[in-house]
Formats: C-alpha cells, structure tokens, sequence
C-alpha cells in the first residue's frame, strides 16, 4: 500500500505542493501573511527599480567618459552612492521581512504536524506499523526548508515578471529593428534582441526539464537514506552504554558503514544529474552573453549605437534572459522542493489515515470496565489471543498472567485505546487513566518535569514532590527536582526509573493503573515496600498488573490468563 500511494503522490507533485502552501494564506492568519508577502514583493519591486535605475546610470556614466565630460562624471558618481544606499536600505529592509514571514510561516505549519501526530496517538500507530520513516525529521527539518524553499521560489518569480517587462521595455526601445532577407521577402522584426531572449530562455528550459527531471527521484531517495543513517547514529548515542556493554563498537561500525554505502551509491547519480543541471546552467549563462554582443557588434560598427548603450542594453538583455530563464537557474531548488512535497504530503496521509477497526468502545457510567468477545490481531491481521469476557469492578486488583507473546501486553494497550487491530467490544470508564511500562519515559528537562510527567509540574507543590520521591525510596533526588539536566533518563538505573514511575503515580493519583512488569527491575524486598506503599495511598484506584512473578499474585485479588 505504502509503494502504491508513493506512485499516486508522484503524479501529484505540483498538486502536493500547492495543497501544503495553501493552508496558512487561507488560515487565521492570512491577513498577516499577505502583509509581510506583499512588504517583501515591494521591497523587490524596489530592488528592480533600482537595478533599471543603475541601467540608466550605466549609460550615462559611460557615454559621459567617452565624451570626456569630466563635469557629469563627477555628478554620476553622487547618483552612484544615491543607488548603492537605496540598494542597500532596500535589500537589508526586505531580508528582514522576508526572515520575519519564513518564520511565521513555519510555525503555524510546524504546529498543524504536530498536532495532527500527537493527536489520538497517531505517532505510536505510524512509528509501529513502520508506515513512512523518520516522522520527526520531516517536522523539523522539511517543513523549514519547504518554507524557505517555497518562498524564495514564489517571490522570485513575481520579482521576474516584474524584471521581465521593466527590461523588456528598455530592449524594446534600444534594439532596434532587425531586417530579415527571405525567399526575396524583407521581413522587419522590432525589438529583435528581445524576441532572441524569449527563444533563447524557451528552448533552454524544454531541454533542461528532458535532461534533469529524474534528480526529483534520486533526491527523494538521498533524503530518505540520509535520514536512515542519522537515525541509526542517534540510536548509538541513546544506547551507548548498552552497546559498550555488549562491546559492539565493531558490528555498530558495519551498520554504519553499510548504510553510509547505500548514500555513496545514490551520491553517485545524484552527482550525474547535478553535473548535468549545473554545466547547462553555466552554458546558458556564458553563451548568452556571447549571443548579446553578437547581436550589438555589428550595430556598434554601423554607427547606430553608442558606448554607454551598449552598456545599458547588453544589462537589459541580460535581466530579461535571466529573467525568462527563471525556471532554468531555479530547477535544482524546484526539484528539492517537489522532493520535499512529497514527503510531507506522505506524512500528513498517514496521519490523517482513516484506520478502520472493528473493536467497538463505549464508555461506562458505573466505573465499571468490561470487554466482550475481544480478539486481538497484528497488524498484518494475524490473531495474537481473545479475551471472551471480562468485568473489572472499580477498585478491584488485577493480574494478567501467560506465557511470553501470548498478548499480554497488547491486551493493555487495547483497553488504554491506542491498538486498533482487532474485534469485540470494549467499555470504558470515565476516570482518568495511567499506563505504567517496564521502561518508563522519561522526557528531557528538570527531573520534576519527569516526576509530575505527563501533569505539568505546576500542578504539584515542592512538598507533594519530595513526599512522594521519599515514599519510593529515592530521597538522593528529592533536592534536586529542578535541576535542569536533559540527561536524567540516563543518569537514572532501570530499577531508579521504575521507583520515579511509583512516585509519579502517587502525584497522580489515577483511577486506573495499567502497569506491565513495571516492578521488573526491582529486587523482592523493594517491589514489595513500594507496592505495600501504593495500595495503602490508593486504596480506591483499580489496578491492572501484567507481570510473571509470582510474588505479586498476593497483591491482587483476581486473575486473568492469557
């Protein structure tokens, strides 16, 4: 499915790219944004009126050398620092602008991704099924560069229609008439330099299209590999001890190696089609300079144009071809922004993905939690295990129990409502839930912030804190709740994190407690003062319990087996 909606995507490149530069333009903030859009576009504007001026300019200052006009030179060079000020105010003006806009615009598209993958869990549906890769660089790193990339793209297009008949002009009124002798016929063609630009640019950009459309594809597949190979650099640092440990440096340096392979292999075409793109590019550049002085020579010699005009129209020619040729010197920054495109367009469908599944959920008015006729799947559809019939009384203590892979954990993951695969029908109360994992997260900042996780900390008094961190056996921490260190889901054992965990369900205070061998990294003694702890504090909150020790079957007084 993943291969044939990457196809469909292809064929909707533009499509993509217009539906993802959309949103904000049309948004609560569209006015805003159509103000800074149109303050830069003036700012170009003034920028071509001043490259138009400077033409002039041009001119003038040469046809006042050749004439030795030592009196109007002079004044030219004040005109000259007239022009560099107003250029300078102009572009310093716009960038600010410009940067001001980007900015703005990336923040109200970073927070529709991030709301669309935080929302209903569907980052752990995407990241679980392996639907599309690396979702969290394609928010932080494609959408910025999207943005700059679109644009860029968009205001120097509206810039060159602008340059295009401001130069336009100029060649128009300086290039004369060109006579063409055919078949006897004395054809007359106005404005020919002109006419020579537009063909010129046409042709170029057919050809460059023919010659450099599959960069789109090779690029696609260098962001995607670039990716794989960061990814796996940043599971290294995470699990750098894990992997001294193991002593694992050298398998670590094959993976590595074979997936920085894979990007030397890709660099290989994409250094073809670069090649090719940037000699066309520079090609164009030079032989259309040569093609404006052969059209302006003979006129030279003929007497019917000055020095300073040639100055003047050789620029104007100049700006109308770049200008024309817009699509051929921007074709490297279209194809990584169609790349880009596609890439966040396959994020927005997989997060907006209409999961259909036949588990029913309701909620439950008396506290109660039942489940009928549960059958769990994978999601390639393969059955894990079913659960008939089930009724959980508020405050009442369960233990799940089975053999390893039986489902005992994706069984909790049902009832918390983020696994999708399956049938029955689940009833849910209406209290607040907690789901306690063998590993608990831990998210980066203060070791308070991790405490009072997912709670913002505010919520909680520093007495609340340091109470609940003493109760779990962890008073070495209890003076250091604000410290701001990032590294704490390191610094703290397995066995520390689980103790953190206690604490922060005793902050919390849950109706429901989903715990899967959460006491795992504990020793007997302590796993039995801390679940002592929590019955004594919550006598009221309904535990659930996966676990496989038997130790903790007396702490509960009904069973399920799975």
């Amino acid at each position: 499915m993943a291969k044939r909606q990457r196809d469909r995507l292809s064929k909707t490149e533009l499509r993509s790219c217009w539906e993802l530069i959309k949103p904000w333009w049309v948004s609560e903030e569209r006015w805003q944004a159509r103000g800074l859009f149109l303050l830069v576009f003036l700012f170009d504007m003034a920028l071509v009126g001043i490259g138009a001026w400077l033409s002039y300019w041009n001119k003038n200052f040469f046809n006042a050398f050749a004439a030795y006009d030592k009196g109007l030179v002079w004044k030219l060079m004040f005109e000259a620092l007239l022009i560099a000020l107003s250029g300078i105010i102009a572009e310093v003006s716009r960038t600010w602008f410009y940067q001001t806009l980007q900015i703005k615009w990336r923040k109200w598209l970073t927070d529709v991704y991030m709301k669309q993958w935080l929302n209903g869990a569907a980052f752990y549906r995407v990241e679980s099924n392996h639907q599309i890769d690396n979702a969290d660089q394609r928010i932080a790193e494609d959408i910025r560069d999207m943005t700059e990339l679109a644009l860029h793209l968009s205001l120097g297009f509206f810039a060159n229609l602008v340059k295009i008949v401001t130069f336009s002009m100029i060649i128009w009124s300086m290039s004369g008439t060109a006579t063409i002798a055919l078949f006897g016929l004395h054809i007359n063609i106005p404005g020919y330099m002109l006419w020579v630009s537009i063909i010129y640019a046409l042709v170029s950009s057919i050809v460059l299209e023919k010659w450099g459309k599959k960069i789109v594809e090779v690029e696609y597949e260098q962001q995607l590999r670039e990716s794989d190979f960061r990814f796996q650099l940043m599971r290294i640092r995470e699990n750098s001890a894990e992997i001294a440990i193991s002593k694992g440096s050298d398998t670590e340096k094959q993976i590595l190696e074979n997936r920085f392979r894979k990007i030397e292999i890709n660099w290989e075409a994409f250094k073809r089609y670069t090649r090719r793109i940037t000699g066309f590019e520079k090609g164009y550049t030079e032989f259309g300079i040569l093609l404006a002085y052969l059209m302006i020579i003979p006129r030279y010699f003929a007497h019917q144009i000055a020095i300073g005009s040639i100055m003047q129209l050789t620029m104007a020619f100049t700006n109308v071809r770049v200008g024309f040729a817009w699509f051929v010197f921007q074709y490297k920054r279209l194809t990584s922004l169609r790349s880009m495109a596609r890439r966040l367009s396959e994020l927005h469908f997989y997060l907006n993905l209409d999961v259909s599944h036949n588990i029913t959920f309701s909620n439950s008015d008396d506290g109660t939690l039942r489940v009928k006729d549960l059958k769990m799947y994978l999601s390639d559809g393969k059955v894990v295990n079913q659960v008939d019939d089930l009724v959980i009384e508020p405050g009442s203590r369960w233990l799940i129990k089975g053999e390893s892979g039986a489902g005992k954990t994706t069984f909790l993951k049902v009832l918390s409502g983020i696994w999708q695969y399956g049938t029955g029908e689940v009833c849910l109360p209406k209290g607040s839930m907690m789901f306690l994992p063998q590993e608990p997260y831990l998210p980066l900042g203060t070791l308070r912030l991790s405490l009072c996780y997912p709670e913002p900390p505010e919520k909680f008094t520093d007495e609340q804190c340091q109470r609940a961190m003493t109760q779990c056996e962890l008073p070495q921490y209890a003076d250091h709740l604000d410290d701001d260190d990032n590294t704490w889901y390191r610094k703290l054992s397995p066995g520390e994190k689980q103790r953190l965990a206690f604490a922060r369900i005793l902050l919390v205070r849950p109706d429901y407690l989903f715990m899967d061998e959460a006491t795992s990294a504990m020793d007997t003694k302590l796993e039995q003062r801390l679940i002592q702890t929590l019955m004594m504090e919550l006598p009221e909150t309904t535990i659930i319990s996966v676990a496989h020790r038997q130790s903790l079957e007396q702490y509960h007084d009904n069973s399920l087996t799975i």
